[in-house]
């Protein structure tokens, strides 16, 4: 019997229903971000943040279903990643962090992170960002001192980067995780050549891909954003093993109030086109980049 709709719809996202399935225990959202108005936001930053604090993402965690999370810091908050810190305090063991750092950042500082379950770097460069420009450079310096703490390395990319920084990726000391799908448009789909550098940098086989962020290409939207299907699957069967499934609440990117997390969840689900392989996706892998379930 599937669970009632909620009295009342999240914060930041439309609907009530909850999605077609009960999730597994110990489903993972491997990409949000938490907005407190406690903390400010960087110089850098032009736009007004929402406001999405722990208690809001709970409740989205009710509805959803997902017991654990990856607190990603967003670019809003530059090279501060206090709110980031203070959601993983406030979230306990059942989450980890990825944080936002310059190139100058030293060893005594991400060893502090690490103490407090960050496990990741986060190298944008697609949003605005405190120092300026991001490099190439300035991305195989963070992954040397990543490697050092066993962390990965994430990138939020255009497709077209993601093509001209291939051999820099592919020489990464780290594991690798693509944001987003690589902004992919559905459009190309898996007959790009954006596809073709997902794929042979999954062949490599310490490349990650988060399902997240359909709503940010796709043209035919909402609720099943069906011109990106054959792209998501395509991706499932290249590496099911490597696939991370985030919600990206609370949306940012998008018009407030017009993203259904349910939806995005039942996206998922037609995917996999099987509810082991989603089961992997939301409970495995996760379990096994970000450390869950290790003392």
């Amino acid at each position: 019997m599937a669970d009632l709709p909620l009295a009342h719809p999240v914060p930041h996202s439309i609907g009530l229903d909850r999605p077609s399935r009960r999730l597994p225990a110990d489903a993972c959202d491997s990409h949000m971000h938490i907005f407190d108005p406690r903390f400010a936001p960087s110089r850098h930053w032009k736009r007004q943040p929402p406001r999405a604090e722990v208690a809001a993402y709970r409740q989205l965690q009710q509805r959803l279903g997902t017991s654990r999370t990856v607190v990603v810091n967003p670019s809003t908050y530059g090279t501060d990643n206090a709110c980031m810190l203070d959601a993983l305090a406030q979230l306990g063991t059942s989450a980890r962090g990825v944080a936002v750092v310059g190139a100058e950042v030293d060893d005594a500082q991400l060893e502090r992170f690490a103490a407090q379950r960050v496990c990741g770097l986060r190298v944008n460069f697609v949003t605005p960002q405190s120092w300026g420009a991001t490099t190439p450079e300035m991305l195989a310096a963070l992954a040397r001192k990543a490697a050092r703490l066993g962390w990965h390395i994430q990138v939020f990319v255009h497709p077209g980067q993601l093509v001209e920084l291939a051999p820099v990726l592919e020489a990464l000391p780290t594991p690798l995780v693509i944001d987003h799908m690589a902004r992919i448009d559905p459009a190309d789909g898996p007959a790009g050549a954006a596809f073709a550098t997902l794929r042979r940098l999954l062949g490599r086989g310490n490349t990650w891909v988060k399902l997240s962020g359909v709503y940010m290409r796709s043209r035919e939207g909402a609720p099943a954003y069906g011109d990106a299907h054959a792209l998501g699957r395509a991706l499932v069967q290249a590496a099911p093993e490597r696939m991370l499934w985030g919600s990206d609440w609370p949306h940012t990117t998008e018009a407030p109030d017009t993203v259904d997390d349910a939806d995005l969840v039942n996206v998922l689900r037609a995917w996999c086109g099987d509810d082991g392989v989603m089961d992997r996706i939301l409970v495995d892998n996760p379990a096994r980049l970000y450390g869950f379930g290790e003392a």
